[in-house]
């Protein structure tokens, strides 16, 4: 059974834009495309943990603003030659209200 968390509004967030949601075991970020799609991720590249909120939203990937790697936010998979993934959270939107899924957030390891 899932347990949702109240994150923000969809409209706290610009299209193509990022917030980050700080938990006891490390930031989760919520992106949000151009198209309104709401996606969430671990908010550290693989690559040398940059922080994926503040790079660049480009259709349904992010690029890591330190070394250009591009991620999946649907599958939190690094794209192209790159290697590494993230862990994704289930989301969603409900009367323009963007909602996590704390169970799954409470369950991941702090490794």
């Amino acid at each position: 059974m899932s347990t949702w968390i109240d994150i923000a509004a969809l409209d706290d967030i610009a299209p193509r834009g990022a917030r980050v949601v700080k938990t006891a075991l490390g930031c989760v970020a919520i992106f949000r495309t151009g198209d309104d799609k709401v996606f969430a991720l671990d908010d550290a590249c693989p690559h040398k943990k940059g922080p994926l909120s503040e790079g660049i939203v480009h259709g349904t990937s992010v690029t890591c603003p330190l070394h250009n790697w591009v991620i999946s936010l649907e599958t939190g998979q690094a794209q192209g030659a790159d290697e590494g993934a993230v862990n994704t959270y289930e989301i969603k939107v409900e009367n323009g209200r963007i909602l996590l899924d704390g169970t799954r957030l409470r369950a991941r390891s702090a490794a």
